[in-house]
């Protein structure tokens, strides 16, 4: 695809059998004995370097990836140094999400809209770029001629699949893990479940096979299925089969009155972020009600939890942006975006209470300027996305005393 750079792998060493091998006549002194000896000591060298191996390699697998304290941090503190810079002049414009795998590579969506001065001296960033755990940029890719518009979310499934849906296009994409491949998607580019299939239609929320500038996207690990949080212009939670077909939904567009009563499966504005968590219920961003709602995976309701309630002003932007749970089995901790205060929550997840919050309002390190989406590493950083005016993705460490 166009903007596709291609990663650095290690060079293979090829390995060169000398002219002077066993079979060569110049050996025959050997006695037969001596030839026995050689290939003895060979094998039991052999044997020995695989068995130490063995034990190295176990080690490393039994090895925690990180230490346990900061799988369950509160605290963070800014990486100035993460990402390096980026490569070949590129300005990203907007960071619409962020997401990471199984080998703590970061992935961020950007959005390419450059200010005048930027389109004059510099070059938009590919769509998809993916970085190492150091912030190196090692793979890019994707074109913005098919990749979603208003690029909103990305997420990586549990087969390394990279997911992106746009808040400006009707679709949900899935790519192979270095983009080489587009292997599903969900809707039809630039029509919308509307009445007029315009983006400025009456939402209509119900289509099995068409969508409305969906936010984000979550695969179910048990089975493929595939949740999407159709929310700027619908106001639904709608799951696709592995294949994208049409399984089932819930939701509908609430009143501020149920808003403020906490009434579970309707949403004042936008369906802003959906995912699952270990326990198996469905964790759903509904943003302009400050609260997340959770949900079994048929779409009962359950619980809410509040995100700062009434804290940001709920008309225009709300609290309950987007959400991660910490990386430990038992996903102890919630990592909540509150756009609205600029203000990374740290929630118990058991109880909803918030524990600790970084960030202000600002254009300095470690604050916050439309502060949009989070990631999690198996390190327990944070790799939070910012759009309007922020346009960039900062990382954060866990602070372990």
């Amino acid at each position: 695809m166009a903007g596709r750079r291609r990663r650095d792998y290690p060079h293979h060493i090829p390995v060169r059998i000398p002219e002077n091998s066993l079979e060569n006549p110049s050996l025959n002194y050997l006695e037969e004995d001596t030839l026995k000896k050689a290939t003895f000591v060979l094998a039991t060298t052999i044997i020995a370097f695989c068995a130490t191996l063995v034990v190295w390699n176990s080690a490393i697998l039994a090895a925690p990836a990180a230490n346990p304290a900061a799988l369950t941090a509160t605290k963070f503190q800014v990486d100035p140094y993460w990402p390096k810079p980026l490569p070949d002049h590129w300005v990203t414009g907007e960071v619409g999400g962020t997401c990471v795998d199984a080998q703590d590579n970061v992935f961020i969506v950007t959005r390419g809209n450059l200010t005048p001065d930027e389109q004059r001296i510099a070059t938009v960033a590919p769509p998809i770029i993916e970085f190492n755990p150091e912030g190196k940029v090692i793979n890019s890719w994707g074109d913005r001629k098919v990749t979603p518009n208003g690029m909103h979310s990305c997420f990586v499934d549990y087969q390394g699949n990279v997911w992106v849906a746009g808040n400006h296009d009707g679709i949900v994409q899935k790519y192979s893990h270095d983009g080489s491949k587009l292997l599903l998607q969900i809707g039809t580019k630039g029509k919308f479940d509307t009445s007029d299939g315009t983006e400025n239609g009456a939402a209509m929320n119900s289509s099995h096979t068409l969508l409305n500038r969906p936010s984000s996207v979550f695969v179910d690990p048990s089975n493929g299925d595939v949740y999407i949080s159709d929310g700027y212009g619908n106001r639904r939670v709608v799951v696709f089969d592995k294949d994208g077909h049409y399984l089932r939904q819930w939701g509908r567009q609430g009143t501020v009155a149920e808003a403020d009563a906490g009434v579970g499966g309707v949403f004042l504005a936008i369906v802003h972020c959906v995912v699952i968590g270990n326990d198996g219920l469905v964790y759903v961003c509904d943003r302009m009600s400050d609260r997340i709602q959770v949900f079994d995976k048929m779409g009962n309701f359950k619980r809410n939890i509040w995100v700062q309630k009434g804290s940001a002003k709920r008309t225009v932007i709300g609290s309950a942006w987007w959400l991660a749970f910490s990386r430990d089995p038992g996903q102890t901790l919630m990592y909540v975006v509150d756009g609205g205060d600029e203000v990374l929550w740290t929630l118990d997840h058991a109880t909803g209470k918030v524990l600790s919050g970084f960030g202000r309002p600002g254009h300095q390190v470690g604050e916050f300027s439309f502060e949009h989406t989070v990631a999690v590493d198996s390190k327990g950083n944070l790799f939070i996305g910012e759009t309007i005016n922020g346009r960039r993705v900062q990382k954060f460490k866990p602070v372990v005393k």
